[in-house]
């Protein structure tokens, strides 16, 4: 940054406020960091983030061995229970104590289950017509499998979906960031916009003061008409006018950007920029190849087939043909001594094959799987509109560069002129060869330009970033801004 813009800066920080000393002055990557920090918007997507990503997280958890433990500390019932064979009621008493271990696999690749249990309980009864009391240990080991037949994986669908989520809300956070840069850095601007048509106006006003001073001098020496000297004072009071309002303008600028940044509404602050424009080298068929290859939209739109296609897969599945498999092999013993449990144990196998046979739904299922194909077509719709999109405007932006680049030159001459212009008018003014009127049309064309320079210089900073923005390409620094994370 150059001299003079940060003396301006400090100029400005320090004449047009009511509480000088106190004044902040903040950078654009101040302001950045933070609008990052205080923005609701931003805190919403991050949340989000947070929220996909432990959803991720226990979805893969579940997929890795799960233990557990279930106990029956304790038991007891005492009932009447009706013998049909003898047509009697017996008094029962059962005391039991029981607990299962267990231990279950999910398999992503088959969509099957693994499971191996052991149960273990100790029973003591008896039975009033007997007059005896039986207590008695069992334990049953099984190993079983299940596994889904004719249909498709479901586990695996499910972590795609959500591992889609995760993506996706990863996206819409540096979307956001993305966003949010842009309002700031156009907010700072129009705050950087306002002190320096403060700056202009107050230049503007000294001149207005120094010349009515002269005339007045002069117009009491009668050295020039009276009329010069009111149209002096006119000029003076509408260049003070021009300078108070401008004060107003530029504290509800700087309002509407602490309030954008998250900034307390009461800290006094004052922009520090720079104002100097480099032509930045933009290479139109390279921009837009890189905006193709990064831009999240793109891949937002992706994500919105993908799901379409999984939400088709699951409609398919919808009243069809379907099946079920289940194997079980385990050993069952039972005895009064716990360490004798197994001195006879008995086998205990079970094969279950289940079948769902749909018969008629009434074209249901053809309906349903008509709307999900028509979704994904309106899906690869979007993503056509959304790629050519992206063209149109990476090509409007950099003609706005181009033509953005010239008008910086064109305004560069014309303040030089229009500085020049004024210098000579004002001689002729003080010579009295020119009216008061007539110098302040050059006066307000001189400001005019200074304007035009600083808006079409402001105009090249915003649409330089528009560009980064839109191809995810820092032209200046010719470094790429694609998070790491989103890279294929």
């Amino acid at each position: 940054m150059n001299k003079k813009t940060l003396l301006i800066a400090l100029v400005l920080s320090l004449v047009f406020s009511g509480t000088s000393w106190a004044q902040q002055l903040v950078k654009l990557q101040d302001a950045l960091l933070i609008a990052a920090k205080n923005s609701p918007d931003i805190k919403i997507v991050q949340l989000n983030l947070i929220q996909q990503q432990q959803l991720l997280t226990a979805t893969e958890a579940s997929y890795k061995a799960n233990f557990r433990i279930n106990t029956t500390p304790l038991s007891y019932s005492n009932d009447r229970v009706f013998y049909a064979l003898d047509n009697q009621f017996y008094t029962t008493k059962n005391l039991k104590t029981a607990g299962n271990f267990n231990i279950s696999q999910r398999l992503p690749w088959t969509d099957g289950t693994v499971t191996l249990s052991n149960s273990l309980f100790w029973q003591q009864s008896s039975i009033e017509k007997y007059d005896n009391v039986t207590k008695k240990f069992n334990n049953n080991v099984r190993l079983q499998y299940d596994q889904p037949l004719f249909t498709y994986n479901k586990m695996k669908l499910e972590l795609n979906t959500l591992q889609l989520s995760f993506e996706n809300s990863q996206l819409n956070y540096n979307i956001q960031m993305l966003q949010l840069e842009k309002s700031v850095t156009q907010q700072f601007y129009t705050v950087y916009n306002q002190q320096m048509r403060l700056q202009i106006s107050l230049d503007e006003y000294n001149n207005q003061k120094k010349n009515y001073e002269i005339i007045k001098n002069k117009v009491e020496g009668g050295l020039s008409r009276l009329e010069e000297l009111y149209q002096a004072e006119l000029n003076l009071a509408s260049s003070k006018s021009s300078w108070e309002n401008g004060k107003v303008t530029l504290d509800n600028a700087k309002d509407n950007f602490k309030m954008l940044i998250g900034m307390d509404i009461y800290n006094e602050v004052s922009v520090l920029a720079d104002p100097v424009v480099d032509s930045v080298p933009v290479i139109l068929d390279e921009a837009i190849k890189l905006a193709l290859d990064n831009r999240m939209e793109l891949r937002q739109r992706q994500i919105s087939i993908e799901n379409a296609k999984q939400s088709l897969t699951q409609t398919m599945a919808f009243n069809s043909f379907q099946g079920n498999l289940s194997l079980s092999v385990g050993l069952l013993g039972d005895n009064q001594d716990l360490t004798k449990v197994y001195s006879a144990p008995a086998d205990n196998e079970q094969v279950a094959l289940t079948l769902q046979i749909p018969i008629f739904d009434w074209g249901e299922r053809k309906a349903r799987i008509k709307a999900s194909q028509t979704s994904i077509e309106s899906q690869q719709v979007n993503y056509d509109d959304q790629r050519n999109t992206i063209v149109q405007t990476v090509r409007q932006t950099y003609r706005n560069l181009q033509n953005l680049l010239n008008q910086i030159t064109i305004a560069e001459q014309n303040v030089r002129n229009a500085q020049l212009t004024y210098e000579i008018n004002n001689e002729r003014y003080l010579n009295g060869d020119l009216t008061g009127m007539n110098l302040n049309l050059f006066q307000t064309q001189l400001s005019s330009k200074k304007l035009d320079l600083i808006n079409a210089q402001i105009n090249y900073k915003l649409e330089i970033l528009n560009m980064k923005i839109q191809t995810l390409f820092d032209w200046e620094t010719k470094t790429s801004i694609v998070p790491t994370e989103i890279k294929k």
